[in-house]
């Protein structure tokens, strides 16, 4: 006979209490906290991240080349060139600085567009939410147009509209993202709106604006924030995409998406150099989403 690994209810409702026991003996923050602690995935995707930034920010300290000089007689140097130990690209300029400085504009665009529509979206939701009636058809049923686009063409036709250009890219994708977070906040606000202590701020006259920020922004803005964590992958992927297209940067600035671009005639000279730029979208995006995922986990305390 086999021996069953999935757990059996009394085991879950166990786990479940467990949890709920701990955070109420260490705080909310502090159990998430040492639950994050617990979760190695999360712990070494955050960490690969935070190493990334660091190296991204000190770009200029430590990067062996200028991003912009090439050099002809040097182009498409293979992967450990003395000198350029990751190559060179299509103008002979360093890959490894190249992927340093492009590091800055990749999550400066995969950032950037996700706090705006953060912001913008977690206002226009709670205040749908908690309002009700028309105020909330009107917010909901505008969001609901958007999302008859698919992301990806929504974000290429508004960028195509507007011009090529890091500004215009950033504005596209604040626009792709804030109906998917309006949904978000409005959802849990819906679930905040008539709890107990929010039904005790009315009765004891509270205004509707002392109640949103006082009482339900605390119990919302967790979840927003979680799943806006796992659209900066999305954003990073989207944001590459356009600049691959030729709608987000603009050569000769440094940026993985452009990158790709550039380096995909090299493909069968140099395809191991020609494939580092999307290495690093694809590790970023990873690590982002995983982060997401243990964020998610370790701030459900019912799960």
């Amino acid at each position: 006979m086999s021996t069953a690994t999935t757990p059996t209810a009394a085991e879950a409702e166990l786990a479940v209490q467990s949890r709920q026991a701990e955070t109420k003996s260490l705080g909310y923050w502090a159990g998430v906290f040492k639950r994050v602690r617990r979760d190695p995935v999360t712990i070494v995707c955050g960490a690969l991240l935070l190493l990334m930034l660091l190296a991204i920010v000190f770009a200029p300290l430590i990067a062996p080349h200028d991003p912009y000089q090439g050099s002809m007689i040097r182009r498409l140097r293979g992967i450990g060139t003395l000198g350029y130990p990751l190559g060179t690209d299509e103008l002979g300029r360093d890959i490894v600085t190249r992927l340093l400085y492009g590091g800055r504009l990749s999550w400066f665009m995969g950032i950037v567009p996700v706090i705006f529509a953060f912001v913008i979206g977690t206002t226009l939701g709670v205040t749908a939410g908690f309002m009700g009636g028309k105020v909330n058809m009107a917010i909901m049923r505008t969001t609901d147009i958007f999302y008859a686009f698919p992301s990806v063409l929504l974000a290429v036709a508004i960028s195509g509209a507007l011009g090529a250009g890091i500004f215009n890219a950033i504005l596209a994708l604040t626009l792709v993202f804030i109906p998917q977070i309006i949904r978000v906040a409005e959802s849990v606000t819906q679930g905040v709106r008539n709890l107990d202590f929010v039904d005790a701020a009315r009765a004891s006259g509270a205004s509707g604006f002392t109640i949103v920020r006082v009482h339900v922004l605390g119990n919302v803005l967790g979840p927003i924030f979680v799943y806006a964590t796992g659209l900066i992958s999305v954003c990073m992927i989207l944001s590459s995409g356009l600049s691959f297209l030729g709608l987000g940067t603009k050569p000769p600035e440094p940026e993985w998406g452009l990158m790709l671009n550039t380096l995909r005639t090299a493909i069968y000279v140099q395809p191991w150099v020609a494939v580092l730029p999307g290495a690093c979208i694809f590790v970023t995006s990873i690590c982002f989403n995983l982060l997401s995922d243990g964020l998610r986990q370790a701030m459900d305390v019912k799960g």
